[in-house]
């Protein structure tokens, strides 16, 4: 019994080691966990994020292309009503869902900078449907569209934490009379 009781503090050193070692694994098996499911959130996010803002800006493109056929956008491939009727109801189509894959996954700054964006752009539709001829209310509609889009991407990058991006601003020429 006494040689039990000479190894039994040895025996407790091994035991405390043991289960240190097994505390030590488990917590960092857990903050990898914790890593990994946040990272494949991100991409998930950015995803969504990127996919709305295609969604958006094929909208845009068609609209311009539109505005250029009333002389309201420099762009130089006029599209008529009659023709980008199909293409804008599949880009509406396809914004519906991108939409609510924004809702379900985007943090709330960036869903309200979103929606900030989109109401420009069903002003540019509306704007189209009119058939409105005026450069001026173009150019402003396209500056409020500029302005929403970089509220979105500053919101984007501050939720997904990348760093600040560039406002590019392409000098367009002036619209044709």
């Amino acid at each position: 019994m006494s040689e039990f009781i000479q190894q039994l503090p040895a025996l407790i050193g091994v035991v405390i080691g043991a289960l240190g070692s097994y505390v030590v694994v488990v917590r960092s098996d857990r903050q990898r966990f914790h890593r990994e499911r946040a990272a494949r959130w991100e991409e998930r996010r950015l995803a969504v994020y990127s996919d709305y803002a295609r969604t958006l800006k094929k909208t845009i493109t068609l609209a311009c292309r539109v505005a250029a056929h009333f002389g309201n956008d420099p762009h130089p491939h006029p599209l008529s009503p009659e023709e980008a009727a199909p293409l804008l109801a599949e880009s509406t189509l396809a914004r519906d869902p991108d939409g609510e894959a924004l809702l379900l996954l985007g943090s709330p700054e960036v869903v309200e900078k979103a929606r900030v964006w989109v109401m420009v752009v069903l002003e540019m539709e509306q704007f189209l449907r009119e058939e409105t001829r005026d450069p001026a209310t173009w150019r402003a509609l396209l500056e409020r569209h500029r302005n929403g889009r970089d509220g979105y991407y500053a919101a984007v990058r501050g939720d997904l934490a990348l760093p600040p991006g560039l406002t590019v601003r392409w000098q367009l020429p002036p619209a044709r009379s």
